[in-house]
C-alpha cells in the first residue's frame, strides 16, 4: 500500500460521511496517474501554489490601491486569510482540509489588477459578462502552465467557479449557486468572512473609516477587534451547521447572520464606495481601458508583453483559431499585477527622455 493509499484509507476513519474523500473525487478533465504520496487534492494545493497567477497575487489590490504602507493587505494575503479561516472550519467540522485549503487558495487567481475597479473596467471595455471567479477557473483550466491549464479535479474547479456571486447572499438560497461539496461551500463563507475582517481593519488603518463609526449592533454582536470578530463569525457557523434531510446545510445564527448583512452593507457604503476608494478606482479603469484599447490595435507590442509574461502560448491559440483576439487581450489584462499595469501604461503613454 503507497503512502497515498494509506492517507485515503484514514480518511475513511477519521472524516465525516459529509466530507468528500480524496479516493473518491470525480477526477481530473486529463487522466493522470496516481502520486504514491499525496492525495490528488494536495496535489491540486500544491499546483496552486507553485503557479506564476497565485505569486501574481502579492502585487494585486486588495481594497487600497498600490499601498505603500507594509500592513495592507494585498490578494494574496487575502487569500492566505481565507485558506486560514476555511481550513480551521473544515478542520472543526471533520470535512477534507486538503480540499478546503485547494479551493481557498486558487479561488482568486482571476482577479483583475486594481480589484473590483479592475473587474468592472473589463466588465464595460470588453463584456458584462466578465467575472473574476469565472477568469479564475479559465486561469486554472486553460492559462497557466503555458497553456496547459492545471488539470485540477473537478471538486476544486467547481468551489473556484462558485466561491463568489458578487453582493449576493452570504449563504445562498439557490442551490445552483453553491458548490457541490461542503467544502467548496465553507470557502464561500470564509472568504466573506475574511474581507469583512480585514477590509474593515485596513479601512481604520487608513483612516478612510474612525472605529466609532462602525455600527453599534455589530460591534456589540460580532466584538471590538479583528480576533474577536472572526472568532466569533467562525464559531457561529461551526455550532450553528445542522444536519437536515441527510445532508450538512451550513447554517449561522440570525443574530450572526444579520450583523453580518449589516457589517457588509456598512462597508460598501463607507469603503468600497467612499471618496478616497472610488477616486483611485477610477483613475484604475482608466489606466486598463487604454492599455486594452492600445494592445488591440499593436499586436507587436502586445506579443512582446504576452512573452513577458509567459503567456505567449495562448497567442499561438489565437492563431489556431481557438480564441479570439480580444478575449486574449482580455486574458492578459487580467493576468497583470498592478505595478505591471502601471509600468507598462508609462512606457506606452508617457514621453521618453532622449539620452
Amino acid at each position: 500500500m503507497s503512502i497515498r493509499e494509506d492517507f485515503e484509507k484514514r480518511e475513511e476513519g477519521f472524516m465525516s460521511p459529509f466530507g468528500c474523500l480524496s479516493s473518491k473525487s470525480k477526477g481530473r478533465m486529463r487522466k493522470e496517474a496516481p502520486c504514491p504520496i499525496r492525495t490528488v487534492f494536495q496535489r491540486d494545493r500544491d499546483r496552486i501554489v507553485y503557479c506564476n497567477a497565485f505569486r501574481r497575487l502579492k502585487h494585486k489590490t486588495q481594497v487600497f490601491l498600490s499601498p505603500l504602507g507594509d500592513h495592507y493587505r494585498t490578494r494574496l494575503t487575502h487569500t492566505l486569510e481565507v485558506s486560514e479561516i476555511a481550513r480551521t472550519i473544515a478542520r472543526a467540522m471533520r470535512l477534507n482540509e486538503d480540499l478546503t485549503e485547494a479551493i481557498a487558495l486558487g479561488h482568486d487567481l482571476g482577479h483583475t489588477p486594481f480589484g473590483h475597479g479592475g473587474e468592472t473596467a473589463l466588465k464595460e471595455i470588453y463584456s458584462p459578462d466578465f467575472s473574476h471567479n469565472e477568469q479564475s477557473l479559465r486561469v486554472v483550466d486553460l492559462l497557466e502552465n503555458k497553456g496547459k491549464g492545471l488539470n485540477l479535479t473537478y471538486e476544486v474547479r467547481d468551489g473556484i467557479l462558485k466561491h463568489s456571486k458578487g453582493y449576493g447572499k452570504i449563504i445562498p438560497d439557490n442551490s445552483e449557486e453553491m458548490a457541490c461539496t461542503v467544502e467548496g461551500q465553507i470557502v464561500r463563507i470564509a472568504d466573506i468572512m475574511a474581507y469583512l475582517n480585514h477590509d474593515l481593519d485596513d479601512a481604520i488603518r487608513s483612516g478612510v473609516i474612525h472605529p466609532g463609526r462602525i455600527p453599534q449592533s455589530c460591534s456589540k454582536l460580532l466584538g471590538q477587534t479583528h480576533c474577536d470578530r472572526a472568532t466569533t463569525m467562525i464559531r457561529d457557523l461551526v455550532f450553528s451547521t445542522k444536519v437536515s434531510g441527510g445532508r450538512l446545510c451550513l447554517q449561522m445564527s440570525d443574530n450572526i447572520y444579520d450583523a453580518m448583512t449589516k457589517l457588509r452593507e456598512f462597508l460598501y457604503d463607507n469603503v468600497y464606495r467612499s471618496h478616497e476608494v472610488h477616486n483611485e478606482f477610477v483613475k484604475a479603469k482608466k489606466i486598463l481601458s487604454e492599455l486594452y484599447s492600445y494592445l488591440l490595435k499593436d499586436e507587436k507590442t502586445f506579443h512582446r508583453e504576452l512573452v513577458a509574461m509567459e503567456m505567449a502560448a495562448i497567442y499561438r491559440k489565437k492563431h489556431l483559431g481557438k480564441e479570439t483576439y480580444e478575449r486574449i487581450v482580455c486574458d492578459f489584462i487580467a493576468s497583470i499585477t498592478d505595478r505591471y499595469a502601471l509600468d507598462l501604461y508609462s512606457k506606452i503613454f508617457f514621453p521618453s527622455p532622449l539620452v
